[in-house]
């Protein structure tokens, strides 16, 4: 590294004046407190200006190689404060710029004074006299005392036991809502919910579990989940701690509470308060109450740092429309993908630029295989993916290349990346497992949905595919064992009861193609597909006649649940049907109305 040349002694940039003898910052005239650490690291930030500093250096600047504290913890205590002093922030700064995963830069414009000025500037010291060697000796051995009772407490603070590990588990219980306010209601444990699903230390019980777990106790997901509740559920699952939060009025202002307890010994782990001054200020107060409880479960301050992006960001500063997402949320998990759609369309006409909803439509669209609105909603989520938490962005543009683009190596090189941040994650191992089917790589899809499995046991859509590479790769056996399992947990979705469907027809096995055609009837999403699934069966029949009502019937349960777009692809796919059979006409006659209008 070349060397720098010296420091001035004063050093201003925009408002500020940083003078290095005395240690002090100023704006304006005006003494900012700045502690010693913050300092060193903002000197030496300016010594480099325009240069990358790195973590490493930074660290050798302020702690000797035999120093034990949080590394990690102590830069980003100080960068933060610097970012304080100067009112600079992480996403739009001025002065100190964030190189991921390298460290830092001074990017602001640096106005060093000549030596000539400075000599000038500096205000003479008194004449002192000489210390004598005994009061240098008394000073030496207080400073030392000083530093090792410094070092052990900064020892023990940064060093003591977290309260979680990174293998615990959390369950979030339901708000204690007595503010008498129903838009509090499902919209704040939403937003805490997301907050602590930016921390890749905290595995929070996924929705999925939480309803296994309500089923096996006799429950509908849709009852609610109070404490009580939530404790019965982290003991069945094994997991560490319950968290609950509250929300109570105070004349005006709003009072958040949040309580991690542990289910098994009933111990309070953590706590966190935080007030709002008006309804405006609570997603905020939330956000600032979670943060802190974040730090005193055991997370590292510099995890926190990174991945706490602020609630109004990574969702909407809408309570209402983040109430409509909510109750999509909740409909989704209860019932399905297609019910929740009118919520979460609800949302983004609440708010345009509510990227988190615009993401969920476009998943809601892809399951029911309406390419187009899925690509829509896409192309909206990606546009305002810089509003979202760092796990939301990986969801966004990795979708965005695998729907939109059709990048598909850019897409699973983010799922990739997203597996590396948020390792208990089942969703990116899933979509790889897709990606890599789309690709005919069959072995690696099995890969991929195995992994999984193995972090969601009861993964519907991870079954569903793991049947279908089965199918593909002509391993009838275990698509079967599939079907077997998937019935044995009760687990159901369109894919599975199309590929069970298909795997009956390899078999001959009429009676079973019945009873999963009739099972499928009436539900949403599944019906269309069934019946356009059984069309098929009847024209390799050669049952032409049976197969064309079977596909009308097929598209009326589409456009009923609003699939229109798969309504078209079904009768497209019946005019190349028609072409194979000879009946030019008749696949004319169903190409040209499966057509947009317009086209």
């Amino acid at each position: 590294m070349a060397s720098s040349a010296p420091t001035p002694t004063r050093i201003r940039f925009g408002a500020f004046e940083l003078d290095a003898t005395s240690g002090e910052l100023r704006r304006d005239g005006i003494l900012l407190k700045l502690q010693p650490q913050p300092f060193r690291v903002l000197l030496l930030l300016i010594e480099r200006a325009g240069q990358v500093v790195t973590r490493e250096e930074i660290q050798r600047c302020l702690w000797k190689e035999s120093t034990f504290v949080d590394f990690e913890h102590g830069i980003n205590f100080s960068v933060n404060q610097i970012r304080s002093a100067l009112a600079d922030s992480a996403e739009a700064p001025r002065y100190v710029e964030t190189i991921p995963r390298r460290g830092y830069r001074f990017i602001g414009t640096v106005d060093k004074p000549s030596a000539r000025l400075m000599v000038h500037d500096r205000v003479p010291e008194p004449a002192r006299e000489k210390p004598s060697r005994r009061r240098w000796l008394a000073i030496a051995l207080l400073v030392s005392i000083v530093a090792a009772a410094s070092a052990t407490l900064t020892y023990f603070h940064f060093r003591q036991k977290p309260v979680l590990t990174e293998k615990d588990t959390i369950v979030i219980a339901d708000f204690a809502n007595s503010t008498g306010d129903t838009v509090f209601d499902d919209t704040l444990k939403q937003a805490l919910s997301v907050e602590l699903a930016q921390a890749p230390f905290l595995n929070i019980l996924s929705d999925k579990k939480i309803a296994e777990a309500l089923q096996m106790m006799g429950r509908q997901v849709d009852e609610g989940m109070n404490h009580k509740t939530a404790v019965e559920i982290c003991q069945r699952t094994q997991s560490a701690a319950v968290l609950t939060g509250s929300i109570a009025g105070l004349g005006s202002q709003y009072v958040i509470g949040l309580k991690a307890v542990n289910c098994q010994s009933g111990d309070l782990l953590a706590e966190a308060q935080q007030q709002a001054a008006s309804k405006e200020g609570v997603l905020k107060a939330l956000d600032t109450a979670a943060v802190r409880l974040r730090s005193k479960l055991g997370e590292s301050l510099s995890t926190v740092q990174e991945y706490a992006t602020p609630l109004a960001d990574a969702t909407t500063p809408s309570l209402e429309a983040l109430k409509a997402f909510s109750l999509g949320a909740k409909t989704s998990d209860a019932k399905s993908c297609i019910a929740a759609r009118p919520f979460f369309k609800r949302a983004v006409e609440l708010d345009s630029n509510f990227a988190y909803a615009y993401n969920f439509l476009a998943v809601c669209y892809v399951s029911s295989n309406e390419e187009g609105l899925a690509a829509e909603y896409t192309r909206k989520a990606y546009e305002l993916r810089e509003k979202v938490s760092e796990r939301e962005r990986f969801s966004i543009e990795a979708f965005y290349y695998q729907t939109v683009t059709g990048e598909l190596e850019k897409a699973a090189q983010t799922y990739e990346l997203w597996q590396q941040t948020y390792p208990r994650n089942s969703w990116p191992h899933l979509m790889l497992g897709v990606i890599s089917t789309t690709l005919g790589d069959y072995e690696k899809a099995l890969e991929e949905i195995r992994e999984t499995l193995r972090l969601e046991p009861n993964h519907t859509a991870a079954y569903s595919n793991l049947g279908l590479a089965y199918l593909n790769l002509n391993r009838l056996d275990e698509a079967e064992a599939v079907c077997k399992q998937t019935e044995e947990r009760k687990l159901e979705n369109a894919g599975l009861l199309s590929n069970c469907y298909v795997l009956a027809f390899l078999k001959d096995d009429a009676a079973q193609m019945e009873r999963l055609a009739s099972a499928a009837m009436g539900k949403p999403g599944l019906e269309d597909l069934m019946l356009y699934t059984q069309s098929d069966t009847q024209a390799w029949y050669g049952k032409l006649k049976n197969a064309r009502e079977l596909t009308r019937r097929g598209m009326d349960s589409a456009e009923h649940n609003d699939a229109k777009e798969t309504a078209a692809g079904y009768e497209a796919e019946s005019a190349l049907r028609e072409v194979e059979a000879g009946n030019r006409a008749e696949a004319r006659a169903e190409a040209n109305a499966a057509l947009p209008t317009g086209t």
